[in-house]
This record gives structure tokens, C-alpha cells and sequence, in this order.
């Protein structure tokens, strides 16, 4: 009797933490041929370890170290899939066409309507934030062309294949966000009539406010399957979260304060509009209070929202937008707003702070006791949202490359979080019969640590876990991990 061929995919994970996410799978099959792919494409945002959070130019080096190479030959790769509209899961992919990849990249049909803004705006952010530091943008205007010339618009709930007989790809609705998908990969030897399925959750959640999320069919939760599972929240349970954003805007419209709050431009700015909305319907938010949104990006979603059916958001979550809002954008129109004394609320990008009109707004008050500003998600480290957190009232804070002194009060809630709690994520786990293996990534490492420690505690039949970071990959064959092996990457 002959040696079996082998029959396994490599999975090989690029960013240690929450932001840059980007696996890469090397499938090899009994006959010799080798597949290769890509799973989401991201921008690297955070902190580097051993880089101090106040040391701003030495993160932005690494980082940039990070963003400019991919630790593999760009034009080996097969195919491409994207599983939502963030700019740390769709940054890099103009990068990836720049370097030589000319093939196809898979989305679904909402992603591939977002997609072009998201990217038209990392392209303009990534050339102001290179010229300030004198070096070359990371990719251009032609770059983004590029590769929006090669997404492909997949509808949920149809497999299809990427490879004749052997790699086929199902897309299903994800609640994180609108075109948010969980991207089953089911990958087949025909000599040995084995298969090999991997479900990638991208960022998961169960529910969505502006359209309704179905249950996954159940042939998917009877698979023999490997997840690769987000970690985000893993070290957050529902009955942990504190609903505070109601209470303190509120409060701060009493005291007559400039209330600012930074979003991110897709999913959550809308939704913060919503939840104004209905403050206003109640009778608790006096409707003659300024409400101004900010954000070119977030202005351009917010008109999707409302006008593109493609987007399948439910026809009655189209009329979202609260009374008396103002959207505005450039500096003279932003000044004008900041200077005004009266009190305000105004709802504006990046989500995190660092980017975006946040940034000019937070700058200016910072200092102003009559100010409140309240992020409404998760704040990366090295963020300027985090730095902000970690920073008590009348201590210094760096806000770019100014020394300030934090006057202003600064809030967070995770009430709005697009991403599943830890023991919603164990109660998705737990609806499959057949885990084969889960890969924890998407989350900063102690956290990871964490949920995979919980995971073998409370999943039913899994007694392993692997933890995704850099410097490993793992090797899946159609039933198990069969080993984990060093990277060695830069």
C-alpha cells in the first residue's frame, strides 16, 4: 500500500491583535496542487509592542513597516475574500494590487457598494499622513482603481467555486455591520473524498438595527468544521456592559456642555443618529439643540443608508436621521461650530479619535471643562482614543504633536459595540455539533489568551484552542490541527 498523500491547509495569521487583520491559506492537495488565498486585507493601526504610546513617530515607523510588506509573494496568490467594509480588514488591498496580485477579490454584493469610499478615503488619509512624514504614500488614487476594477459582488446564502472540484466559498449574513459576512471555505480532495471547512467569522455579531440577521442553515452547524474566531470582547460578557450614553448626553445637555462624539463612519455614526432620534421622539432630548454631523465618508454612508436598496437595510430603519441635524464639513464650518458657546452635540469621525474632524475637535477641547466627549466603541492601543482613556482630568495628554492639559470630560460605552460578547461568541461556538479546531485572533493577546482559556472551559468538545498571532500558523487537515509552526516573521 502507497503513503497517503497529504491533504491540509496552512493558516497563517498577520496581525497579533484587533487591527491589520489578514490571513493567509496555503492549501495543499493530494495531486500536487497548491492553492493559495487571502482573507481580508486590513490596515495595521495600533500600538507596537515596545513602542511607548506618547513615542507617536516610532509607532507610525512601525506601522508603516507593518503596512508596507506582506510576508508573501503577492502575485502566488489565487484569490482574495473580504468579509466587511472596515478600513482594518480593506485598507491594504489597493497595496496588494500595487505589488503585482491581478486576480480576483470576493465580497458580498453591500461590501462591494461601501467598498470604493472606504478605500477612496484611506487612499487621501494615507497621502496627507505620508507627506507630513516626507515619505511615499503607501498606494494611490491608480492603486484603488485598480483594485476596484477587480471586486466581485457575491450574493448570501449561494456557494460557488473558486477552483473547480475544490475550493468553494459561501457567504452568510453577519450582523457586525452592513455586508458584514461569515465566509464558509470548504475545500475538497477528490482522490480521498475528504473535505476540509473552515468558517472565518470576520468580526461577528448576532443582531443589526437596520436589518434583520437569519439564522445559519443547520447543515452549516452539523460541518466538521474549523472557526476562526474573533476575539474582541473576549474578555466581556453582556451583563458587563453599563448603558451610560443616554444618561450622559443627557446630563451634559442640561449643563449646557459641548457634547462631541466621535464614530466611526460606517454602522456606528448612523446608529448614534438613530439613538438621537429617539431621545428627541421621548421627549428627553429637546429637539431645538444643535445636533451637527461631521465626516465626509460618514456623510456619503449616511446618504446610502437612506437612498441605496442594495444595501438591504429594512425600509423602516431608512428614516433615522433626528431633527434639526446639520451636516457640515471643512475647517471654516467646523470652527464656527467650535466656537459657538452654546451647548451642541456633534457626531463626527474617526471612531478612535485619530483621524478624521475627531481629531481638530478634540484638540480644541480637550482643555474646556464645558466639554464632554464620549467615544462609543473600541479604541485601539496607541489610538488617541485610548491615550485619552488612560489619561485622568488635569494630567497632560499629547493630542498630535501638542501637549495639552485634559480639562474636558471623556467618556466611553460599549453599549453600541457591533461586536459580540464573550458568551455570545461561546453560544455561537456551542451551536456546532462538529469543531474540529478554533483559531482565536481579532483581539489584543492577553484578551485572546483569555477567551481561549474560556473556550476549552464552556465549548462542548474542543480540547484545544489556537491563539493567532504573527509569528505562527497553523496546519488544518479535515479533522484537526495537525501542528503549529513558527512564522518567523519580521
Amino acid at each position: 500500500m502507497g503513503l497517503r498523500k497529504r491533504f491540509y491547509v496552512d493558516i497563517q495569521t498577520l496581525n497579533n491583535a484587533v487591527t491589520g487583520s489578514l490571513h493567509l491559506c496555503v492549501a495543499k492537495f493530494p495531486d500536487g496542487e497548491t492553492v493559495r488565498f487571502i482573507v481580508d486585507c486590513g490596515l495595521f493601526q495600533e500600538r507596537v509592542e515596545k513602542v511607548n504610546d506618547e513615542d507617536e513617530s516610532a509607532r507610525e515607523n512601525i506601522n508603516d513597516l507593518y503596512n508596507r510588506s506582506f510576508p508573501f509573494t503577492e502575485d502566488s496568490l489565487d484569490f482574495s475574500l473580504i468579509t466587511h467594509n472596515h478600513v482594518d480588514h480593506v485598507g491594504r488591498l489597493p497595496l496588494l494590487y500595487k505589488n503585482g496580485y491581478a486576480g480576483k477579490t470576493y465580497m458580498s454584493i453591500p461590501t462591494k457598494e461601501l467598498i470604493r469610499h472606504a478605500l477612496n478615503d484611506s487612499c487621501k488619509v494615507l497621502r496627507e499622513t505620508a507627506k507630513r512624514r516626507h515619505v511615499s504614500a503607501l498606494y494611490t488614487d491608480t492603486d484603488v482603481g485598480q483594485a476596484l476594477s477587480n471586486f466581485y459582488g457575491m450574493p448570501y446564502d449561494e456557494p460557488f467555486y473558486l477552483v473547480p472540484n475544490k475550493v468553494k466559498v459561501t457567504f452568510f449574513k453577519n450582523g457586525h455591520l452592513v455586508g458584514a459576512a461569515l465566509i464558509l471555505v470548504q475545500i475538497y480532495s477528490s482522490s480521498s473524498k475528504e473535505v476540509i471547512n473552515l468558517l472565518f467569522t470576520g468580526d461577528y455579531n448576532k443582531k443589526n438595527m437596520f436589518f434583520k440577521v437569519p439564522d445559519l442553515p443547520k447543515w452549516l452547524y452539523e460541518l466538521p468544521v474549523t472557526i476562526i474566531q474573533e476575539s474582541t470582547y473576549g474578555n466581556m460578557d453582556t451583563t458587563d456592559i453599563e448603558e451610560c450614553f443616554e444618561e450622559n448626553i443627557l446630563r451634559g445637555t442640561r449643563e449646557q456642555k459641548t457634547i462631541v462624539v466621535p464614530a466611526f463612519s460606517l454602522g456606528r455614526y448612523q446608529e448614534v443618529l438613530y439613538f438621537l432620534k429617539t431621545l428627541q421622539k421621548r421627549g428627553a432630548l429637546d429637539p431645538n439643540i444643535p445636533i451637527y454631523g461631521d465626516g465626509k465618508l460618514a456623510a456619503t454612508y449616511t446618504n446610502m443608508f437612506l437612498n441605496n436598496p442594495n444595501l438591504g437595510i429594512d425600509s423602516e430603519m431608512t428614516d433615522f436621521l433626528p431633527e434639526n441635524v446639520e451636516f457640515i464639513s471643512g475647517s471654516e464650518a467646523r470652527s464656527n461650530v467650535i466656537a459657538d458657546i452654546h451647548s451642541k452635540i456633534i457626531v463626527t469621525t474617526s471612531g478612535m479619535g485619530s483621524y478624521g474632524p475627531a481629531q481638530e475637535y478634540i484638540s480644541k477641547l480637550i482643555s474646556n471643562p464645558n466639554a464632554l466627549i464620549h467615544f462609543t466603541g473600541y479604541t485601539a492601543e496607541g489610538t488617541l482614543g485610548r491615550r485619552l482613556k488612560d489619561t485622568e482630568i488635569g494630567q497632560d495628554v499629547k493630542v498630535g504633536s501638542i501637549m495639552k492639559i485634559k480639562r474636558a470630560e471623556v467618556m466611553y460605552t460599549t453599549e453600541f459595540s457591533a461586536h459580540a460578547k464573550a458568551n455570545e461568541m461561546i453560544d455561537f461556538l456551542n451551536s456546532f455539533s462538529k469543531i474540529n479546531f478554533i483559531i482565536v485572533n481579532h483581539g489584543e493577546p492577553e484578551v485572546k489568551e483569555k477567551f481561549a482559556s474560556r473556550i476549552l472551559r464552556e465549548v462542548n468538545n474542543v480540547k484545544e484552542v489556537g491563539i493567532a498571532s504573527r509569528d505562527t500558523f497553523f496546519r488544518i487537515d479535515p479533522y484537526k490541527c495537525v501542528k503549529s509552526m513558527s512564522t518567523h516573521f519580521q
